[in-house]
């Protein structure tokens, strides 16, 4: 492989807070060995549509802090055609870019994957998605914001619940992976958590708050992840409110609040280290990877053994969870 000159970057995919922090690191690294780049606006349509524009070390100031991405986003759809990868290819190599960063979830790691076997682009991905739900590294940027943010809306919501005696249901994102319930719950004192993973039935909720109730609990939460295996938060409340009428039951879904704000520390830190990660990947002559930290350590895995794969649940985490609600 050719000696990279010219590294682009670009967001794709749902939005997560750090992504910037993650830009700011790939442009000033690049900078810092003495390689040009680029920032691709919109995603992979942006690719296409030739939306690409050089960047320097100051175009990332004061944006290690803010949420969103100022790259923009885009779901990438029209990639699929092999003849708008081609497009973008050429726009690509009209600007003179021989490297890419991806940063986002499988269905951009997934993309990459396939622009990378059709034309030979070195290119290493970063993780960034909410959800922490890919195989490859312990945390993806955006995760640790998003639970923040779930475990600040619990405890709001807990204050109502107290004063009123309800039973709340309170979905978080996660269509697929557990992670932010999970934890948020576990933050959050839910007496119940459901996760796409596992299977709870509605008498297996009612039982719990029952227990509860009769070891003199005043309130009740039930953290739910979005479109889990166990149906939908209002139809799961409207089934369990059937059975359990002494509750007064209402339903919050935090929804999309998950996704902005300004990220922590910890996004801020991990984008920041995954960044210079990539770019000192591609320069050192890998390609074909997504960048992530496991046991503390940056590692290298390639996109075909990530892309699909979705880490198993915390097991230990749920035990935790179950425990503690009594």
């Amino acid at each position: 492989m050719s000696e990279i000159k010219s590294i682009g970057v670009f967001t794709s995919g749902g939005d997560a807070p750090g992504m910037n922090a993650a830009i700011r690191a790939v442009v000033r690294s690049s900078i810092y060995h003495k390689r040009r780049v680029f920032g691709i606006y919109r995603g992979y349509e942006g690719m296409i549509r030739d939306q690409i524009e050089e960047l320097d070390a100051r175009s990332v100031n004061n944006i290690i802090h803010k949420g969103g991405t100022i790259l923009k986003s885009g779901r990438g759809e029209s990639f699929k055609d092999p003849e708008a990868r081609k497009k973008a290819f050429e726009n690509l190599k009209a600007k003179g870019v021989d490297g890419l960063v991806p940063i986002g979830g499988d269905g951009t790691l997934a993309g990459a994957k396939t622009f990378t076997d059709q034309f030979a682009l070195p290119l290493i991905c970063i993780p960034g998605t909410i959800d922490n739900d890919l195989h490859g590294t312990d945390y993806t940027i955006g995760y640790d914001t998003a639970t923040n943010t779930a475990v600040q809306a619990i405890d709001k919501i807990r204050d109502t619940a107290l004063s009123h005696n309800r039973l709340f249901f309170i979905e978080v994102m996660g269509r697929d992976c557990g992670a932010i319930a999970i934890n948020s719950g576990i933050a959050g004192g839910a007496i119940v958590t459901l996760v796409p993973e596992t299977q709870t039935t509605t008498d297996e909720i009612i039982e719990t708050i029952e227990t509860a109730s009769k070891n003199q609990k005043t309130s009740s939460l039930v953290v739910v992840a979005e479109a889990g295996n166990s149906g939908r938060t209002v139809e799961i409340a409207n089934a369990v409110k059937q059975k359990l009428s002494k509750y007064e039951t209402k339903v919050t879904i935090i929804g999309h609040l998950q996704r902005g704000g300004n990220p922590t520390y910890f996004d801020r830190v991990l984008a920041s280290k995954l960044g210079v990660a990539a770019v000192e990947g591609l320069i050192n002559g890998m390609s074909g990877a997504m960048v992530g930290i496991r046991n503390n350590k940056v590692a290298y895995t390639a996109l075909g053994e990530v892309i699909g794969q979705k880490p198993q649940p915390d097991e230990y985490a749920l035990r935790i969870a179950k425990i503690l609600a009594i």
